[in-house]
C-alpha cells in the first residue's frame, strides 16, 4: 500500500504546529513499513492507493481522485470555527444554508463544504472537532475517527532525581509569535505578575508589527520576559519543559497544540486558554484561564506559577498514532466504491 502526503500550502511561506503534525506523522508511518510520498503534482505517472489530504480539498479533487482510483483520507484542523461561540456558529450555518440556495454552485464550491460528505475519511484530532464536523458541515459520523496527534519519545523521558536545572524558575511558552498565539499579551501580563516567563518561537516575519511590538516588550521587562528565538534542538526542548514550573498557552484559537501535548509528555504542568478544545484533551489535568485582560492574567500567573496540576495521564507516541492511521488506511483502501 502507497499513500500519498497532499497539503495545499508551501511550508515555506507558513511554519507551525500543522507543518510539523505532517512530517511527524510521515516519519512514524515510514518506521511501521507503511510507504508515504509527498504526492507530486507535476508527475502524471505517480502511484498511490490513497491520498492523505491535509486540509480541505474541493470537491473536484476528490471526484478526480476517486476516477483514478484514488481514496481520500481528509485531515483539517477547526482552529478558528472551534473556538467561536454556540451563536456565532450558529449564525455561521444559517449563512452557509443560505448560500446553498441563493448562491451560484460554482461560487459555494469554491469553499469546499461538501468535501466532507464526499471524503473517504476524516480524522479529527479531538472530540470537539468531530461534533463540529457533523453539527457545521453535515459530515456522516460514521466517516470521522478521532485520532490525535502524538509525540516524540524523547518528551517521555524523565528528569533524574535530584537533577537540578536553571530552567526551573521559568514559566515556558513555545508559540509562533503571532497574534493569535497572544504572546505579547502573555508577555505583559508576566511582567505585571513579576513572573519569570521564557518564550520560545518565531515570527512569521520578522518585519512583522506584532513580532517587534514583543521584542520591544522583552527587551524593558528587565529580565522578566526571556527570548533568545526559536529551538530546533528537540532535546534540549524535551529537558527544557521537564525542568520548567511549567507550560502556558494563552491563544485564542487552536485545534490541538502539539507543544502543550509535549509539555504533558514531559510531566510540565499546563496553564492553557479556557477553550473548548484543552478541555476536551486535558480535562482537569491542566489549569485555564479565560481570554481576559492582562491585569486579569496576571493574576492567574501568579496562582500557577505558586501551585500547579501535573498531568497524569501521558498522550500517545507518535509510533501508536500511526499504526491506528495504517488501520484506517488499510480498511479504506481495501472498501470498493
Amino acid at each position: 500500500m502507497k499513500v500519498l502526503f497532499d497539503h495545499p500550502t508551501p511550508f515555506l511561506l507558513a511554519h507551525g504546529g500543522f507543518q510539523l503534525q505532517i512530517e511527524q506523522t510521515k516519519k512514524a508511518l515510514g518506521e511501521i513499513g507503511v510507504e508515504v510520498e509527498w504526492l507530486r503534482w507535476w508527475d502524471s505517472t505517480q502511484k498511490g492507493d490513497l491520498i492523505h489530504y491535509f486540509g480541505r480539498p474541493s470537491q473536484a479533487y476528490i471526484q478526480f481522485a476517486h476516477k483514478k482510483g484514488l481514496k481520500i483520507v481528509m485531515s483539517e484542523l477547526l482552529t478558528g470555527l472551534g473556538s467561536r461561540t454556540s451563536s456565532q456558529r450558529r449564525i455561521q450555518k444559517l449563512l452557509m444554508n443560505i448560500s446553498r440556495r441563493l448562491l451560484p454552485a460554482a461560487f459555494t464550491a469554491k469553499l469546499s463544504w461538501e468535501a466532507y460528505r464526499c471524503a473517504d475519511v476524516i480524522i479529527a484530532l479531538t472530540p470537539w472537532e468531530k461534533e463540529l464536523m457533523i453539527e457545521m458541515f453535515d459530515a456522516p459520523p460514521e466517516k470521522i475517527h478521532v485520532i490525535p496527534n502524538g509525540v516524540e519519545e524523547i518528551f517521555f523521558e524523565k528528569i533524574p532525581s535530584g537533577e537540578k536545572s536553571h530552567h526551573s524558575d521559568y514559566l515556558v511558552c513555545t508559540a509562533t509569535i503571532t497574534e493569535r498565539k497572544r504572546v505579547v499579551e502573555l508577555a505583559e501580563a508576566a511582567i505585571l505578575a513579576k513572573t519569570p516567563l521564557w518564550i520560545i518561537g518565531t515570527p512569521y516575519a520578522e518585519s512583522d508589527p506584532y513580532y517587534q511590538k514583543f521584542l520591544r516588550i522583552v527587551e524593558m521587562s528587565d529580565g522578566i520576559v526571556r527570548y533568545e528565538g526559536g529551538l530546533s534542538n528537540r532535546h534540549l526542548l524535551a529537558e527544557i519543559y521537564r525542568s520548567a514550573r511549567g507550560f502556558v498557552l494563552l491563544s485564542t484559537m487552536e485545534s490541538l497544540s502539539l507543544s502543550a501535548l509535549e509539555s504533558a509528555a514531559s510531566g510540565c504542568p499546563l496553564l492553557l486558554s479556557d477553550l473548548p478544545w484543552a478541555h476536551t484533551v486535558f480535562g482537569n489535568q491542566s489549569s485555564y484561564c479565560p481570554i481576559t485582560s492582562n491585569r486579569k492574567t496576571a493574576e492567574v500567573l501568579k496562582a500557577f506559577f505558586k501551585k500547579r496540576i501535573i498531568p497524569s495521564t501521558p498522550p500517545s507516541t507518535w509510533i501508536k498514532i500511526a499504526r491506528q492511521l495504517k488501520l484506517i488506511y488499510e480498511r479504506v483502501a481495501n472498501t470498493c466504491s
